[in-house]
């Protein structure tokens, strides 16, 4: 990127900042700007950041006795008439940029622990057990179609199970569409089972659930119950043992120190249009830094299509995961992606 390019951008990212502020520019915008050719870190150090807040999760925490307190008791006892604090929101750094062909997002937020492992085995010298290791993530749903107003993903979470009994309550969510032949496109970074090959997984929902753009189960537990048969228990239960180890061979031959690992999950690489979404990931001082690129557009019906010079934009919704598969953030504000004109 030439140097007059670089002066450009950062004018343009200061002009923005300016207007936001007299209101003359929607705040709930993403602004990406047309390069050359691919990003570079330096282009990242300029663009215009977006600060999504995304609320309503779980934080994971590494707690020692030390943070206990007499206020932390109090609100945090289930008898006690507050209730737990609730999370504060997490706010996530989205930035954006696009070449004649690409589209490049960047995501960034802090997090105290790098949970980068689903459910993997550990040898402690006799046996293997399982760690119950649980992955951070995110998922991208856009409004490929521009059905919804006010569109954020509470469009897409719908409680699937609920029951009264007495004084007990207990509910389910399942991320689906509310009506026949309406459907949103997904993105879904999983920290371990995504990230380490390079890759977010590329996927749609509609009223059944979500299904991946290219048919088939990439993840499979690693687990002898699950792989083997036989075994009258759950995967990863007490009793079960991964069926390969790190290098896919035979967990159950040779010698093995303790401390050896086994992944939980066995992954495919995705192929088709499942795989239209690449990913690169860093874990650098505390914080998730997560590029996606994708082209502007695949030709696959199920896919959203980024338009420059389109001045609505599409609309996403954001939800983050926190060590959790179901306690997430999500983002409640209208956000758009807006490509300007080069």
């Amino acid at each position: 990127m030439s140097r007059l390019s670089l002066i450009t951008l950062h004018l343009f990212a200061v002009l923005l900042l300016c207007l936001s502020g007299c209101g003359d520019v929607p705040a709930d915008r993403t602004y990406a700007l047309w390069l050359e050719q691919a990003p570079t870190d330096s282009d990242w150090d300029r663009a215009l950041p977006r600060p999504v807040q995304v609320r309503g999760g779980r934080p994971h925490k590494l707690q020692t006795f030390t943070d206990i307190d007499e206020d932390t008791v109090h609100t945090s006892t289930a008898s006690c008439h507050h209730g737990s604090r609730i999370p504060e929101p997490v706010p996530v750094d989205v930035r954006a940029f696009y070449t004649d062909r690409e589209l490049f997002l960047r995501l960034s937020w802090q997090d105290a622990t790098r949970d980068q492992s689903m459910f993997d085995w550990e040898f402690d010298g006799e046996s293997w057990r399982n760690t119950g290791q649980l992955e951070d993530g995110f998922g991208l749903l856009w409004d490929a179609k521009g059905q919804f107003n006010n569109f954020s993903c509470s469009y897409a979470c719908h409680i699937s199970d609920f029951g009264v009994n007495k004084a007990n309550f207990h509910a389910s969510n399942k991320m689906r569409m509310a009506q026949e032949k309406s459907w949103l496109d997904l993105w879904n970074w999983k920290a371990a089972r995504t990230a380490l090959l390079g890759f977010a997984d590329d996927r749609f929902l509609d009223i059944e659930g979500m299904h991946g753009d290219t048919p088939g189960e990439l993840f499979t537990e690693n687990s002898r119950a699950r792989l083997n048969g036989g075994l009258e228990i759950q995967p990863f239960a007490e009793g079960d043992a991964p069926v390969y180890d790190a290098e896919r061979l035979p967990a159950d031959e040779g010698f093995r120190p303790p401390g050896t690992l086994a992944p939980g999950y066995l992954v495919k690489r995705p192929v088709g249009g499942r795989a239209d979404v690449s990913a690169v990931t860093h874990y650098e001082n505390g914080r998730w830094i997560v590029t996606l690129r994708r082209a502007l557009q695949t030709g696959d019906p199920r896919d959203v299509v980024f338009v420059p010079g389109d001045e609505m934009g599409v609309a996403f919704g954001l939800a983050l995961m926190d060590h959790s598969l179901y306690e997430h953030y999500a983002s409640s504000t209208v956000e758009r992606l807006v490509l300007l004109k080069p």
